[in-house]
């Protein structure tokens, strides 16, 4: 199997993992995006939280030259870290939330 498609399948477990714990204030629901044609995986956050309403991306991730970049991740322990624990390598993550110049010094690929 290509590790890109293990890759994917982690990432989308672990997208649906975090959707399914429930929003702690709100009628807020997470929900997943996975487009394996563009190679663009979200997890949203949609509804009402004190009269205001709630949409906005919780992570995202895109899959680029055989890397995954870390868009945005609005998570506490991080989805990095959860990609790892997965088995993928450390040097195939991008952190693309850190300003490239600072990249390096993450411990993920620059």
């Amino acid at each position: 199997m290509d590790p890109l498609d293990t890759w994917r399948d982690a990432l989308e477990r672990i997208l649906t993992e975090h959707a399914a714990i429930p929003y702690a204030n709100g009628d807020v629901q997470t929900e997943t995006i996975f487009d394996r044609t563009r190679d663009r995986y979200l997890l949203i956050d949609l509804g009402w939280k004190g009269g205001q309403r709630v949409h906005g991306a919780l992570v995202h991730v895109d899959i680029l030259d055989g890397r995954l970049w870390i868009q945005y991740d609005g998570t506490e322990h991080g989805v990095a870290n959860d990609l790892v624990d997965a088995g993928v390598p450390r040097d195939r993550i991008v952190l693309a939330f850190h300003p490239a110049a600072l990249r390096g010094y993450t411990g993920f690929a620059a």
